[in-house]
């Protein structure tokens, strides 16, 4: 199956787990912590079964490495050609009931994000792309998704003349972010929760998001592949490729800079 059928296939398959989400965000959220101290909830695996479940059937042949799983001690044999899954990044958003929650689904060849989907249904807005396809934003109610808007293209903007707007983390802003920044013509600086950071700057509405903090790998693939499929790039602080599979550090990414406009800045 190529690049292109395999997104609207999770398309799909990531506007049905925001249904099941946005069915438990009305009711009392309970909160547990994992090992690692961070939380998740019971939409985290209703989400990821749904997406395990259906990704079997899109797609039997491509192993499909998700964060609870991961969290369980179940990572499978994978290759050059596997998914990368969230079902629900931004868990501390979600359970603070600010919105700012995603389910990320990204296809990864060769070390490289070619397909993403970032849903962020309690918003109704859904970012795809893919390598020759481009990046969209569809406004979709999980609940209603046959009453969908047409998906627009979205791309990143040149690298403006009076200044940077930066994106940073909501929940894990910190002082070295601050001192990065501080090396580039910052007009100003937002926040916002999960992937969501990604597809701001891939639509066009910031251009810079540095990242300092420890994230996984199922935490930036389908963002990194929305905001490379719109013109931008998602490197190492040294200039080199972020990649994936890289089970020498546990999945885990070092820091990072997501640009809009790679080449004027």
């Amino acid at each position: 199956m190529s690049d292109a059928p395999l997104l609207d296939a999770i398309t799909d398959i990531a506007i049905d787990a925001g249904a099941r989400i946005m069915t438990l965000y009305e009711k009392p959220i309970a909160v547990t912590e994992k090992d690692d101290k961070s939380p998740v909830t019971e939409a985290d695996q209703a989400a990821e079964d749904i997406i395990l479940a259906r990704l079997a059937q899109a797609a039997p042949d491509i192993p499909v490495v998700s964060e609870e799983a991961a969290a369980a001690g179940n990572i499978p044999a994978f290759g050059d050609r596997f998914f990368l899954v969230d079902p629900l990044d931004g868990t501390r958003e979600y359970i603070k009931r600010n919105g700012e929650f995603t389910v990320n689904i990204a296809l990864v060849e060769n070390g490289i994000p070619v397909a993403g989907v970032v849903y962020a249904p309690a918003l109704s807005l859904l970012y795809a792309g893919a390598e020759g396809t481009g990046a969209f934003e569809t406004k979709v109610d999980a609940h209603r998704k046959a009453d969908a808007e047409a998906p627009r293209t979205i791309t990143t903007r040149k690298g403006p003349s009076d200044g940077l707007i930066a994106i940073a983390s909501r929940s894990h802003r910190d002082h070295k972010t601050e001192e990065f920044l501080n090396h580039y013509n910052v007009r100003d600086i937002v926040a916002a929760g999960s992937s969501l950071k990604f597809c701001v700057v891939a639509r066009g509405e910031a251009d810079i998001y540095p990242r300092h903090g420890r994230t996984m790998e199922w935490d930036t693939a389908a963002g990194h592949a929305v905001l490379s499929a719109a013109g931008g790039s998602v490197t190492r602080l040294d200039g080199s490729p972020l990649t994936y599979g890289k089970l020498a550090d546990d999945l885990a990414n070092p820091y990072f800079i997501a640009k809009g406009d790679p080449s004027a800045y």
